[in-house]
């Protein structure tokens, strides 16, 4: 008889526990609760930045050169499919494929030996003095778009600036590999060191 009794406490006893137990879990419920609205408030606020687009303006040796938009974060890469790839022409080496796109940008694919990139000169020289290109600053894709910087001497360039340090003056440009006065004339009232 003393052993059902015994039983029957500890049945009663771990089916329904005291107060403390019970405690414990309610807690954690409502913290799970609490955090919850603050996992669906954050896609909420992202949905405007997926819904943005990028514009790029695609020139040159592509299979439909136009305007083109795309989601942000795209690679040239991406824009390179969009224009419909590379014509047989282009020199695919002097695009870096990995670069993020900005949104305005003008990208202009040249043909395999053209060093001259003449749609960016003419935006440059129109524009004005607004948009000289610091070549302290400057990507290789950006100095590309100068006249007479192709791949091989943006390199350069950016080496020489590793090296080096930046640059006091334009005309210290003339003391990189591959860059003579007869290319400095063109690239003068283009550039900046400020």
């Amino acid at each position: 008889m003393i052993p059902a009794a015994v039983i029957a406490l500890l049945l009663i006893y771990f089916l329904f526990p005291q107060g403390n137990p019970e405690k414990t879990p309610v807690p954690s419920l409502e913290l799970i609760n609490a955090e919850s609205p603050q996992q669906t408030e954050t896609p909420e606020n992202e949905d405007p930045v997926i819904e943005s687009t990028v514009m790029i303006d695609m020139k040159g040796q592509v299979a439909n050169p136009g305007v083109y938009e795309l989601a942000p974060g795209s690679r040239m890469q991406d824009a390179i499919d969009a224009a419909g790839g590379f014509t047989s022409e282009a020199d695919s080496r002097a695009i870096n494929l990995a670069l993020i796109v900005a949104d305005e940008t003008s990208l202009y694919v040249p043909a395999a030996g053209e060093e001259i990139v003449l749609p960016a000169l003419e935006q440059t020289a129109s524009a004005g003095s607004s948009s000289l290109i610091n070549i302290n600053q400057a990507t290789e894709t950006e100095l590309m778009e100068l006249p007479g910087i192709g791949p091989s001497k943006a390199a350069a360039i950016l080496a020489y600036r590793e090296e080096a340090g930046s640059f006091k003056t334009p005309e210290e440009l003339t003391e990189v590999s591959g860059i003579g006065d007869k290319t400095f004339e063109q690239l003068k009232e283009l550039i900046t060191t400020k």
